[in-house]
């Protein structure tokens, strides 16, 4: 593991954390280079994507570690949009619904556990979104997979990186999302733009990654990116600088 990457606790409690955000931030990673634009531009992510072959990611997730094995693993996969908009690529991301028992009001990629009907990691995540968002599989052209990360409740999660046609249209499930918005890849594949918050649990130091995102021109909303999701935004970050 890279020493830019937060190291993971040995103690198998497993913290919960309603408002992360309020977790002192340790430290940025601006010293980190960006990835540069022409590394982000469809062509690129197709070349790179397609020889992904053993590459190990630097954050493979708590759930991978042995201390965390006395839960079933569950295959899961999510989808990476990446709408082309003019110039650029922009992620599609959704809030999850306040009143959800698990990872309520979290940033997360639209995806899911697999089904038994499911052909594969591909064919899960896009019915995941199609599902959660409404996005419809011939919106969307696959690119390439990510090596899977482990959550710390042991889903073993496939991410399917996809561009996504920029005039899509979504039709959100009121239950599980309140939202999907967009950010422009570039932000988030720059480090600088990237936090490590730190807090101790159980008598251990942990840390975890944001990527907090705020859209600007006079909208005060702030999008807390953070853990799963930041991790595995952090592992295509080194993907794409390798």
């Amino acid at each position: 593991m890279p020493s830019d990457e937060p190291p993971l606790s040995t103690r198998p409690s497993r913290p919960v954390l309603r408002d992360p955000h309020m977790i002192p931030v340790v430290g940025h990673d601006s010293h980190l280079p960006p990835v540069t634009a022409e590394r982000l531009q469809p062509g690129a992510l197709r070349e790179r994507l397609a020889r992904v072959g053993d590459w190990q990611p630097p954050i493979g997730g708590d759930g991978a570690r042995p201390d965390f094995s006395d839960r079933q693993a569950t295959a899961a996969s999510v989808l990476v949009p990446l709408v082309q908009r003019p110039g650029e690529l922009h992620v599609l991301l959704t809030r999850r619904t306040d009143h959800l028992h698990d990872h309520a009001g979290q940033i997360s990629f639209p995806g899911g556990r697999a089904e038994p009907a499911d052909a594969d990691a591909v064919a899960t995540a896009l019915r995941e979104a199609e599902e959660e968002v409404g996005l419809k599989h011939e919106m969307v052209e696959v690119i390439g997979q990510l090596p899977v990360y482990t959550t710390v409740t042991r889903f073993v999660v496939t991410p399917v990186v996809g561009l996504v046609r920029p005039d899509y249209i979504l039709a959100l499930d009121s239950f599980e999302v309140a939202e999907a918005f967009e950010v422009p890849l570039q932000f988030l594949m720059d480090p600088a733009n990237h936090q490590h918050h730190e807090f101790e649990f159980g008598g251990a130091r942990r840390r975890f990654l944001s990527m907090p995102w705020r859209p600007g021109h006079g909208d005060p909303r702030e999008y807390f990116v953070w853990g799963a999701t930041a991790a595995m935004l952090r592992n295509l970050y080194h993907l794409l600088s390798d």
